[in-house]
């Protein structure tokens, strides 16, 4: 084996044992928004690692104080992620330090300042 075909062949091998970082979509637990059609929301939601991830298809249409966060079978304050930060396309959260991301079945955008729902996205 010449130098050529043992860099290429050793290139090629370790682009497959290289780790790369989860990228929105196909790496975490899924979920499809819904809630009052007042507020517009829809799309996917992924939880991968300490990650939300609002997907490409993600739309939301108007409310005040719309936040992001998880919820097991209801919201959770202390997920609290921060404000949405798009009403359209993809957009990531990290989730608070401490958070067990298994522990959660449900991401939530949620009202902060009238402390209502306003969508939840149910993760399979």
């Amino acid at each position: 084996m010449n130098r050529r075909s043992f860099l290429t062949t050793a290139a090629a091998t370790a682009a497959g044992l290289v780790t790369l970082p989860a990228l929105a979509g196909g790496h975490g637990r899924l979920g499809t928004f819904t809630g009052a059609a007042r507020y517009g929301a829809g799309g996917t939601a992924e939880l991968a690692g300490n990650q939300v991830n609002l997907l490409a298809d993600f739309t939301f249409g108007s409310a005040p104080d719309p936040k992001i966060a998880l919820g097991r079978d209801g919201y959770d304050a202390k997920t609290l992620m921060g404000p949405l930060k798009s009403t359209s396309g993809a957009s990531s959260y990290t989730l608070p330090a401490g958070i067990d991301p298994s522990q959660y079945n449900e991401i939530w955008i949620w009202c902060e300042q009238y402390n209502v729902p306003l969508a939840v996205a149910k993760l399979g």
